[in-house]
């Protein structure tokens, strides 16, 4: 492997057995055996199996949850991985870690890797916070002097300083991850690996982590691997984005072409109803203590105008005793770029049974340009007093087009370029000579 590569993937191959580990079967493993062991011959099972499509119900018991994955990283670079759930995101980060092996394939990196795949991950929840500090950087091949020197600044950069010597099991899933990711960031590894666990942290955290593993990247030199859904984020912080679509390779190139061509070919269709039953766009680390069944745009609304109002019906389950919860209602680009948000107020939801649904509806007025526009969807607790929690989170689920300047005469906007910016600010004006209005 060249001096300047820090990763190398080389026809990558991961397969399962689906509902069982290995083949589960006497003589399934006998033939395997037999076959590759005593006639030197191919794995048979490796010629069978069905690409990694979720939506479909498929007729193998085998299933490739990556197939022929073929790439180099080079040092200091960072890499976005794109793509929706059961893409095969995870099981690729988890190869480069070394918590699975691959069916065929060999993966090459040059210098220590540090994971953060799921909130917790090689934590102990007996040991508390310090002690798993210690721990984590051992099993990085950190010495213990080494770990010493590094203690207060991940402590600080965590905000867990206070709970730093009780049992992680206390940990809210928030608490768990600041210190992972602290963990992970400042034990120095050449190669930082980053799962979607950044969605559970509060926005403070999310921005502080975003800093750190640009200052990992580019002030030091270090590798980053980084899954996530926010495609803001992967233009802001990657280099080099690869998309994945069913276990294999479906376009790598810069992070915007990356993330365009991910969008474009993922919310391109209007939509103005979905029923969350498809897990690809709920982000993977929420706890669903309320969640989100369906979302609605009441009436005829594919295609609005600056002015109308957007009303929306959304249909959640608390799931656990929960008591105050509040909406956040996003609204993405068309090229997926945040452009602002609604919040509504605290409801209170302690008089609905525990497995019981409840609707909720909110008006949001908007002046957006002409353009299509997509939104998400944050049921959680975000208050200045009681603090933050996320527990659903759906992206890009509804779309609609605005095409109008104005509803009361439905004036078509007759032209409106990219660069004069997604929100349209109507507004008064008037003009004299002397005394006179012209």
């Amino acid at each position: 492997m060249s001096s300047n590569i820090a990763i190398e993937f080389e026809h990558v191959s991961k397969q399962y057995r689906l509902g069982l580990v290995s083949t589960k079967t006497l003589s399934h493993d006998i033939r395997r055996f037999w076959i590759t062991n005593v006639l030197g011959k191919e794995d048979p099972y490796l010629k069978i199996g069905e690409t990694n499509d979720r939506s479909t119900k498929g007729t193998s018991e085998y299933v490739w949850a990556l197939r022929d994955i073929d790439f180099k990283v080079e040092q200091g670079d960072v890499v976005g991985i794109i793509g929706k759930n059961g893409a095969g995101k995870s099981t690729l980060l988890k190869l480069l870690s070394r918590v699975t092996g691959p069916t065929t394939g060999a993966i090459r990196a040059h210098g220590r890797i540090g994971s953060l795949l799921e909130v917790g991950t090689g934590f102990h929840g007996e040991m508390t916070g310090r002690e798993n500090i210690f721990m984590n950087g051992a099993i990085l091949g950190m010495t213990r002097r080494e770990i010493q020197s590094k203690l207060d600044e991940i402590i600080d950069f965590s905000g867990c300083e206070r709970y730093i010597d009780t049992p992680v099991k206390r940990y809210s899933s928030g608490m768990t991850v600041r210190l992972g990711f602290a963990v992970a960031a400042f034990l120095e590894p050449e190669i930082l690996v980053v799962d979607e666990v950044l969605a559970v942290g509060d926005a403070e955290f999310q921005k502080k982590a975003i800093g750190k593993m640009k200052d990992v990247s580019q002030g030091q030199g270090r590798t980053v691997l980084f899954v996530s859904h926010n495609m803001a984020s992967i233009r802001k912080l990657c280099h080099t984005g690869v998309v994945l679509k069913n276990g294999q390779i479906d376009f790598m190139g810069t992070a915007d072409e990356g993330v365009d061509f991910y969008v474009g070919n993922n919310i391109s269709t209007l939509c103005s109803f979905a029923e969350i039953t498809d897990e690809h766009r709920r982000f993977e680390f929420t706890s669903k203590e309320v969640e989100l069944l369906s979302v609605k745009l009441i009436g005829e609304i594919d295609e609005v105008a600056s002015n109308q109002p957007l009303d929306f019906e959304i249909v959640l389950k608390k799931n656990k005793d929960v008591e105050r919860v509040s909406m956040e209602i996003m609204f993405n680009n068309q090229k997926d770029d945040r452009i602002g948000s609604y919040l509504s107020p605290l409801i209170d939801i302690s008089n609905v049974p525990i497995g019981e649904t409840f609707t909720w509806k909110s008006r949001v007025e908007h002046n957006l340009a002409k353009g299509k526009y997509h939104v998400c969807f944050n049921v959680g607790l975000k208050n200045i007093k009681l603090g933050a929690k996320d527990y659903d989170i759906v992206h890009n689920v509804l779309s609609f087009s605005v095409v109008y300047g104005d509803m009361a005469s439905k004036t078509p906007f007759a032209y409106w370029p990219d660069f004069n910016g997604s929100i349209y600010f109507p507004g008064e004006s008037s003009v004299k000579c002397g005394d006179k209005s012209l």
